[in-house]
């Protein structure tokens, strides 16, 4: 998984999209990289402030996919996400629809309904729902112009990477998940129970169960930590060939 860095941190905010996917894999390299928990969360205030008003909440969602699936990990998030939340929550309900506020009032049932806060925190929260003025709606203009703005920033050509960057890239896909075949062969050695339902007519006490039942955890463990693992590993290789071809285009401008 690539080092952390606030410009690496900077530019997979860039481009985060609104997918599951895409949400799913950033959370898990922040949690992967949680020591830096109190930069992250800085930076991630600092972009949302900056994002365009039809990525804020996509960035709340990242928000509660890393507080969510890091408070087994520790409290790092929860605790340096805090302070922020207030105003980013306004800052968000000034710039959205009243669509947007049912996805951030959705947000903070499920964090009230799993006790991510106190009750008096997320009250608090909702309350900024209640009193920002609604968004002004944009012209089809200004979505087309906003969209123009998307189309630009994504198909021009950037600087080349130095070839350190480029040299050290290639060396942490050496150790990618895709290669690690200790993983591999322990889930290549799960036992069959695990995914064949047919054998569980063949547990006959609690104890066989409980068993059973704790080795399915420990496999959805290894194979979600994986899955995310081989997730990152693609978003990493999708970078790497961006850098690749601004190296190249870089290099055949100086031939030519």
């Amino acid at each position: 998984m690539s080092a952390f860095s606030e410009s690496a941190l900077e530019k997979k905010l860039s481009e985060l999209s609104n997918s599951q996917q895409s949400v799913q894999t950033l959370s898990l390299w922040l949690i992967h990289h949680r020591k830096h928990s109190k930069t992250i969360v800085l930076v991630w205030h600092r972009e949302l402030k900056k994002a365009k008003p039809s990525r804020k909440l996509t960035f709340l969602y990242l928000a509660n996919d890393v507080i969510q699936n890091s408070k087994k990990k520790g409290p790092e998030f929860t605790k340096d996400f805090a302070p922020v939340l207030v105003d980013s929550f306004s800052h968000v309900s000034s710039e959205s629809d009243e669509n947007c506020k049912k996805h951030l009032e959705r947000v903070l049932a499920i964090w009230q309904e799993r006790m991510v806060y106190e009750n008096n925190f997320i009250d608090q929260l909702k309350q900024l729902l209640s009193t920002e003025k609604k968004a002004k709606k944009r012209t089809f203009e200004q979505i087309q112009e906003e969209e123009d703005d998307d189309y630009l920033s994504n198909s021009t050509p950037k600087e080349p990477p130095e070839t350190q960057d480029l040299i050290k890239s290639l060396q942490e896909l050496e150790n990618a998940a895709s290669g690690d075949a200790a993983v591999r062969q322990k889930i290549a050695s799960l036992p069959p129970e695990v995914q064949d339902v047919s054998l569980l007519d063949k547990i006959t006490d609690k104890d066989s169960a409980d068993r059973l039942s704790k080795t399915v955890d420990e496999a959805c463990m290894l194979l979600a930590d994986y899955n995310g693992r081989l997730a990152a590993e693609l978003e990493d290789r999708k970078q790497l060939a961006r850098m690749l071809a601004d190296f190249i285009r870089s290099q055949n401008e100086i031939l030519a």
